[in-house]
């Protein structure tokens, strides 16, 4: 399989992965957090086919993405919702997409070292870091359901590592 092929593919999987945690999730900052993940997977295709295709610009739009999840997460500590939402299988869910997020940026940098032209180095480092984003994010999402008071996680959390990206 070619590897704009094999890139595209995985984008397409991501996206559904996260539609399918949004329609499972009970806890709308979740939803809205998983929905914007699979929005941004959307785009990665699209900026893949066009440098596949040499159409249209070859690189991936500065995302707000991590200052939108952090809001939402502000959001759900003010809400008063019921937060509660550790399980076994949801945890598992939420690293299942964790370990796909490292996968794809594991797979990015090495298709940057790879690259044989400039736009696509550029382009893969681009999406590695965009990938990298979207695991901090997975993380910090398996770090709320993994607590025994994710309501007490959100009030008490720092949103500085989520800047760092």
């Amino acid at each position: 399989m070619e590897i704009f092929d094999f890139a595209i593919q995985m984008e397409k999987d991501g996206e559904k992965y996260y539609r399918e945690l949004m329609l499972a999730s009970k806890t709308v900052g979740l939803q809205k957090i998983f929905a914007l993940l699979a929005d941004e997977e959307v785009k990665h295709c699209t900026v893949i086919e066009q440098l596949r295709l040499k159409t249209g610009p070859q690189q991936v739009k500065g995302t707000r993405v991590l200052e939108n999840v952090k809001n939402i997460f502000i959001e759900m500590r003010d809400s008063k919702d019921n937060l509660r939402t550790h399980t076994t299988e949801t945890t598992a869910a939420y690293q299942k997409a964790l370990d796909i997020e490292d996968m794809s940026r594991r797979f990015y940098l090495e298709k940057a070292e790879e690259a044989v032209d400039e736009p696509t180095r550029l382009l893969f480092g681009q999406l590695a870091k965009e990938e990298e984003k979207h695991l901090r994010i997975m993380e910090n999402i398996v770090e709320f359901v993994s607590k025994p008071e994710s309501g007490s996680w959100l009030e008490n959390a720092e949103w500085h590592h989520l800047d760092e990206y």
